[in-house]
């Protein structure tokens, strides 16, 4: 009996390895991309810059490590985005919900055109509306309506989430609900 303790508590060995995904994280600049992945990866938050071409980020969770490639927001980055989709799971798109109604306007296209993006249209998308802590942030309800997501997402797996560097909790939450729909996808048959 002693040693089927000693085995079961000593010797089990490993723990399985946690499943890694390959995620884009896409937005305008100041939507605070930066700032959210690297508080997830308990980063100091006194140095952030925004990014100026990408950054790839290990951010550890639980069950999943998700490879984060960001990709800077500014004008003359943006369209290049696409060069940096190849190899992607799923897109986590983060927009200021505080922005003028220009930037939001701008964000709304670009969300558009990732959705519509041959290669990430059919991957899971966590859409975070950052800065709910700014008094001029608009609300979820608001945002969904405002980009259309609705007709343009409908049988796409898409979650839109309020979030803001005060409540990393909700964040993480967000977060694991996007691993929840890329493990969903991992169970998913292969069409051919």
């Amino acid at each position: 009996m002693d040693y089927l303790c000693f085995r079961a508590l000593c010797c089990k060995g490993p723990p399985p390895p946690r499943p890694e995904y390959d995620l884009v994280c896409i937005g305008l600049t100041g939507s605070g991309k930066t700032s959210l992945l690297s508080q997830l990866c308990s980063e100091n938050r006194e140095n952030i810059v925004s990014t100026t071409g990408f950054s790839i980020k290990a951010v550890p969770f639980q069950n999943a490590i998700l490879n984060v490639k960001e990709l800077g927001g500014a004008d003359n980055i943006r369209k290049y985005w696409s060069r940096y989709y190849q190899g992607s799971q799923g897109v986590i798109f983060v927009l200021d919900s505080a922005s003028s109604e220009d930037d939001l306007e701008t964000a709304r296209n670009e969300l558009h055109s990732a959705l519509q993006h041959p290669q990430l249209c059919t991957l899971p998308f966590l859409i975070l509306a950052n800065h709910q802590d700014k008094p001029a942030a608009r609300s979820v309800q608001e945002i969904k309506k405002y980009l259309e997501l609705e007709p343009l997402a409908r049988g796409k797996r898409w979650i839109l989430k309020p979030c803001s560097l005060d409540d990393m909790e909700a964040v993480k939450d967000s977060f694991g609900l996007l691993i929840n729909l890329l493990e969903d996808r991992d169970l998913e048959p292969s069409r051919m």
